[in-house]
């Protein structure tokens, strides 16, 4: 898995609350076996129209919105199991996400796959939603290390929590072997009699 550190990014606003697995990735894509190419379907019922082409109102179509920062609504994730939704935000370009719930399946999936999912008070998603609306490319910056969130443009801050593990698998570009891999000296030296 790539690295996570530290992160300077504008942001792509997607201010709707209770996305389920099934809006980030249809259950009709899900029929690949590798991660590769599901980004190209993320949100897919709402980024085009039935004859695939894009929809000009929603924010990923929008050339105005970049950046490696998903912003979303309340309750993000909700709905059926599915790894598949990770892949996709990822296969899109996004490293982040962040919103003020995360249902647990997919925060679980997030982490495990290299993706930092970040949960922030009502509060504080609403002054990111409102920094992105009075200036499209405002930064926020994410740093892992020491579990903030800020704003640059206004310099408001919120911490975030994070599992300690799944923090020191993110900042070494561990998944779950890698990390036992990374401990062969420690069990091998308990092992020894």
């Amino acid at each position: 898995m790539k690295k996570f550190t530290k992160l300077t990014s504008a942001v792509v606003p997607l201010n709707i609350e209770n996305i389920d697995t099934d809006q980030i990735i249809p259950a009709r894509f899900l029929k690949a076996t590798t991660r590769e190419g599901f980004g190209e379907n993320l949100f897919r019922d709402w980024r085009y129209n039935g004859d695939n082409t894009p929809k000009p109102e929603f924010v990923m179509n929008n050339p105005t919105y970049s950046g490696q920062v998903l912003v979303a609504g309340k309750n993000f994730g909700c709905g059926s199991s599915r790894e598949h939704a990770a892949w996709a935000i990822q296969d899109a370009g996004f490293d982040a996400v962040i919103s003020s719930f995360f249902a647990d399946i997919f925060k679980g999936n997030a982490l495990n796959n290299g993706l930092l999912p970040i949960q922030v008070s009502d509060d504080f998603l609403a002054q990111i939603f409102k920094a992105v609306e009075n200036n499209a490319k405002s930064p926020l910056e994410v740093d892992l290390e020491n579990q903030t969130v800020t704003i640059v443009e206004t310099g408001a801050q919120e911490s975030f929590e994070i599992n300690p593990y799944k923090k020191s698998c993110l900042i070494n570009g561990y998944d779950d072997i890698d990390f036992i891999l990374a401990q062969k000296d420690l069990i091998e030296e308990f092992e020894t009699p």
